[in-house]
């Protein structure tokens, strides 16, 4: 027989939400208000002892479990029908240790939580774009922002991983310890076990110079063009991605554009910062600019500029492919495509991955495409229900029209909830080692709402 509710909340310090809970409709959300799921529970653990007996819960009792760091799983893997819910939320803790250029984070926070603390003593670490995202399932699935190209992804300064195992085993993984639970951590999202705790690499970046510029939508090709151009040889130092976007009523934005569709480069210049304005000047150069904002800011205050556009009870649906070659045909699908991007909140990025992300072999973490230049995200985000088929269509129609120009795998944090069949693409030959480390440390697969790695 199973262990009741009533054990699990004599064993655990944080509180076990059940559906007779005032509590109950806060505690199942999650970012993506499409997702409307009612769980048996929803323990919010506030240590990794909460998080064993969680796990020892759902496995005993033969129940789904989903895991939830920052709730932004798309698909809504943070949360599920009738099962267990581990919210890590209440872990939010951050520790510091600036001589050795390192930090340990618990697995409910946020990008935000890692910025704040480490931008105190000059470092950061590759995190994301948006600030409230959890750390975990962004390090999980590799992790893309705007450091990428000079530091590498998240999980390439990952150092090692505290983990709770599928069997209630609270492990240690790095490269001497359970290895190869530490190689597939890093790409092979969250199919392993839940990880309480993450020890960072960090890098020296306090200020960086960078921000918008905004393009007229006629100059999309040029400014594709010489995107591709710039950034495949720019110092490492430089990140910058296109993006679709509608105006927002910025005050740096004329108030006859508010409203308007164009297409964006976003900046970043890690580096020094009095050579940041000539870092980023070929980008300025490429066509007309209709508005822009660029500067000195702190790190994280471009990394949580958008948050804005992203606030939780937005209805969510995205598609992603890897590309290798951002070519003529590519470009020419995103001049069909890029300009019906339907609300201000949806938009397509495509990030650049070469630099010091293709300095790693392709067989050294999960994350395999290291051939790749970009990873493109079509990032579908409204807030009426009404329009979703609608804009379902238009994420899927995009999707169609530049699929056949890219690879055939892509990154898996920007998967939608139908992108099962994409799996063994997405990891291409480390699939099945991965396979092989998934049947060592969850042979039945109690961590499968992810993008399902099967044993």
């Amino acid at each position: 027989m199973g262990m009741t509710v009533a054990q699990l909340q004599e064993l655990v310090r944080g509180a076990v939400i059940d559906r007779d809970d005032p509590g109950f409709d806060e505690a199942r959300r999650v970012h993506n208000a499409m997702i409307d799921r009612r769980p048996q529970v929803v323990v919010r653990c506030r240590n990794a002892g909460d998080v064993v007996a969680a796990v020892d819960y759902a496995r005993e009792n033969g129940l789904d479990l989903a895991v939830r760091g920052g709730g932004h799983s798309v698909p809504g893997f943070g949360t599920c029908d009738d099962g267990v819910v581990i919210d890590l939320a209440p872990m939010r803790g951050v520790r510091v240790v600036p001589g050795a250029r390192t930090v340990r984070a618990e697995g409910g926070a946020t990008w935000g939580d890692v910025d704040a603390a480490t931008h105190a003593f000059g470092l950061a670490t590759t995190g994301g774009i948006i600030s409230s995202t959890g750390i975990g399932g962004l390090t999980l699935g590799g992790g893309i922002g705007h450091l990428a190209r000079g530091q590498g992804l998240t999980c390439d300064n990952l150092i090692s991983a505290d983990v709770v195992t599928a069997g209630g085993e609270l492990v240690v993984a790095d490269e001497q310890q359970h290895a190869d639970l530490f190689w597939a951590l890093r790409g092979g999202g969250g199919n392993f076990g839940v990880v309480t705790s993450f020890e960072f690499r960090l890098a020296p970046v306090r200020d960086i110079y960078g921000g918008l510029i905004f393009f007229e939508l006629d100059q999309i090709p040029n400014v594709l063009r010489a995107y591709r151009e710039i950034i495949a040889d720019a110092p490492e130092q430089l990140g910058a991605f296109p993006a679709f976007q509608i105006a927002p009523p910025l005050p740096f934005i004329p108030e006859e554009r508010h409203g308007d569709t164009l297409i964006a480069i976003v900046a970043c210049w890690a580096g020094p910062v009095d050579a940041g304005p000539a870092a980023v000047q070929p980008l300025r150069d490429i066509a007309p600019i209709v508005a822009e904002h660029l500067g000195t800011m702190p790190y994280p205050l471009l990394n949580g500029a958008f948050d804005v556009l992203v606030p939780p009870g937005l209805q969510h649906y995205w598609k992603a492919n890897f590309v290798v070659e951002l070519t003529d045909e590519m470009i020419a699908a995103h001049v069909e495509h890029g300009p019906r991007v339907p609300v201000v909140n949806s938009t397509v990025h495509i990030y650049p991955i070469n630099g010091a992300c293709h300095r790693v072999a392709p067989d050294a973490t999960a994350f395999a495409y290291r051939d790749a230049n970009f990873a493109t995200v079509i990032a579908g985000m409204w807030p009426d229900p009404a329009d979703n088929p609608a804009n379902i269509a238009w994420v899927r129609d995009y999707y169609a029209a530049t699929s056949p120009h890219s690879e055939e795998g892509g990154y898996v944090n920007f998967m939608a909830g139908d992108d099962q069949g994409r799996i063994r693409a997405n990891y291409r030959g480390n699939y099945d080692r991965l396979v092989q480390v998934k049947k060592a440390y969850d042979p039945d697969n109690l961590f499968h709402l992810n993008q399902n790695i099967r044993p």
